[in-house]
């Protein structure tokens, strides 16, 4: 006898596979429906504990997933069709794959018997996801389905990538009972502890050392308490790389910023002359630009990361779990100086970027923007990045409280900044979630400001309209190439705002600038501020 569902249909390989995941508890799906993947979308339909964001755009549904997994750790799906759908997805989960983010992809496909040239829609899914994927399969058997899902989930969790399964349309339809599918049993999680050798090493290297200084990456984000009480312990300085913004609030004694071309002086002088670098959870990327020669101690739950840098030890492990252990056995040292040298150096700056901040430059200038942001969004606010010159001023000049953030790192995407509001809102609904975005990335996603209104997903989303690529206008400068195919035709982003059933605020003055970012954060439907400002730097 066939198992059927509450309403009186017999449950398909689409049901049990939706329910699978919601057992897992994955039940966030972005994508959009079509022909080859209507049966999964009706399972998500009847499953109750599935939500489906219909987006305007696949690459915004790979984004979101990306950003989701960013901001919580969480998996979310990417759930649409075959071929077009399929290839849309590919710029959203090349940033998962860059930035080892958890996402699952749920490709519809053409029927079993059309595998093969003409199937409308019909790509070589398998050669087309290879290159992006750690787990990549169609699925040809029903009774497999279930057994090659957990195996997509357990490889997007510890490989920390892309997962993708095809589905033909066929496949999904055909009914299957869930107590004889088999399964593979997926980790909720991965955690590494280091070995005892690797952790007295990097302590006896700690400990020769005079001038140690600790580098946060994005690896130790979860890890910020153990990277302060080490800092505490050993009296070293923190600096990050730019995707550890924020793991400290800037305000903290022993933090001196981002390392690398958006970063601090400070920061920049510690390494210059330290002679021991402390990596945990850093990748060493040219754009955080760790001198080579440095000896470091390198903390990483990843192995192949270790040996990126030339290292003094190299300790395999989860930052929260080695970190804590290497602080143990460290010998507590009094501050040789370098608290009160950062004091005054963390003033120095800070008294600069005020100074930056003119309140009555007109356009307005990216400092101020800055400022008035820092100062005025709450301090727990989370925040999504875009691409462009308004992530070098972000990187620069806005100061951490207890914010959180994500962006497009590796990939450096366009167009992140309000698919990953949209999934900030969604993991923390009581959050005030801020997009803060450049005209070129807003107006290369902003179909899906549309998708916040119809979600009822409040979200400020903050864009520095220069109407110009003004990140690409100076990277021209600085190779000696005259500005071209850089300036941008803008609509009024407010009134568009407005005609998706959301609100807008325009700001040209600079004195109107605060209350427009207060009153924006207070609406309770989404809010476009679309501040005129200037392309220039420093000139």
């Amino acid at each position: 006898m066939k198992k059927t569902t509450s309403e009186g249909a017999a449950v398909t390989v689409a049901d049990v596979l939706v329910s699978e995941l919601a057992a897992w508890g994955i039940t966030l799906y972005f994508g959009i429906p079509g022909s080859s993947s209507l049966p999964l979308v009706d399972a998500v339909r009847r499953n109750p504990d599935a939500r489906y964001i219909v987006v305007r755009h696949e690459q915004t549904a790979a984004l979101a997933a990306s950003a989701y997994n960013k901001f919580t750790g969480k998996i979310a799906v990417c759930l649409t069709i075959a071929g077009p759908g399929a290839t849309n997805l590919a710029t959203g989960l090349y940033d998962a794959k860059e930035d080892r983010a958890s996402v699952l992809a749920l490709s519809g496909q053409v029927k079993t018997q059309y595998a093969g040239p003409g199937g409308i829609q019909e790509i070589d899914q398998d050669a087309f996801f290879r290159p992006i994927a750690v787990f990549n399969n169609t699925v040809a058997d029903p009774a497999t389905a279930v057994k090659l899902l957990t195996r997509a989930l357990r490889y997007a969790i510890i490989d920390r990538g892309v997962a993708q399964l095809s589905l033909p349309n066929d496949i999904q339809r055909e009914p299957l009972d869930p107590a004889y599918c088999e399964r593979e049993t997926c980790l909720p999680e991965v955690t590494v502890a280091p070995t005892d050798e690797a952790v007295r090493a990097a302590a006896g290297v700690i400990d020769g050392a005079a001038r140690p200084v600790i580098l946060a990456g994005f690896g130790a984000m979860r890890a910020a308490g153990a990277v302060l009480d080490l800092a505490e312990t050993i009296r070293a300085p923190i600096v990050t790389t730019f995707r550890a913004k924020g793991i400290l609030p800037d305000e903290n004694e022993w933090v001196a910023g981002v390392h690398g071309p958006l970063g601090t002086p400070h920061a920049r002088t510690l390494i210059a002359e330290s002679d021991l670098v402390i990596a945990c959870g850093a990748s060493f990327s040219d754009f955080t630009g760790i001198p080579g020669e440095k000896r470091a101690v390198h903390i990483d739950i990843d192995p192949l990361q270790l040996g990126k840098h030339p290292f003094a030890v190299a300790v395999w492990g989860d930052c929260a779990v080695a970190i804590p252990r290497i602080r143990e056995q460290v010998r507590p040292r009094e501050d040789p100086g370098v608290g009160e040298w950062l004091a005054e150096r963390k003033r120095e700056w800070f008294s600069r970027l005020d100074r930056e901040a003119d309140p009555d430059a007109v356009p307005i200038r990216p400092p101020y923007i800055m400022k008035v942001l820092s100062e005025t969004l709450p301090e727990d606010a989370v925040i999504s990045l875009d691409v462009g010159e308004n992530q070098w001023w972000f990187g620069r000049n806005f100061r951490m409280k207890r914010h959180r953030f994500a962006m497009s790192g590796y990939l450096g995407t366009m167009g992140f900044g309000l698919p990953g509001a949209i999934a900030a809102k969604l993991a923390y609904p009581d959050a005030t979630v801020v997009c803060i975005t450049g005209d070129g990335g807003f107006s290369m996603v902003m179909a899906d400001f549309v998708t916040a209104v119809k979600y009822n997903l409040p979200i400020v989303v903050v864009v520095f309209n220069n109407r110009e690529l003004a990140m690409i206008r100076e990277e021209q400068r600085e190779a000696g190439y005259p500005p071209y195919g850089t300036d941008l035709v803008n609509p009024d982003f407010a009134l568009y705002a407005e005609a998706c059933g959301g609100a807008g605020i325009r700001v040209a003055r600079p004195q109107d600038l605060p209350e427009a970012i207060l009153r924006a954060v207070r609406m309770d439907r989404p809010v476009v501020v679309d501040i005129e400002t200037d392309p220039k730097r420093f000139e």
